[in-house]
């Protein structure tokens, strides 16, 4: 019986732990605040990309010189 108290109060705090934490993400996103990965390409470098690629450039070259993944380059170039 004590086991299944103690339970009852464990799952209890985990529901609020989960309700506080959506909570605080709903207010981060009202502030503005951006909870993404902060992105690996400026919107400078994206245009260079496509300039680049349609110039006859290699994906694994760009990637390469900036540093980043192959598909990173492959999603700058179809958005």
């Amino acid at each position: 019986m004590i086991i299944g108290v103690i339970n009852a109060v464990a799952e209890f705090e985990r529901d609020l732990l989960i309700e506080r934490t959506q909570a605080g993400l709903v207010r981060a996103k009202s502030e503005g605040k951006i909870l993404d990965r902060p992105p690996r390409l400026t919107a400078d470098q994206k245009r260079a990309v496509v300039a680049k690629l349609q110039d006859g450039v290699s994906i694994s070259r760009l990637a390469r010189d900036y540093g980043v993944s192959r598909l990173t380059i492959t999603r700058a170039r179809d958005k």
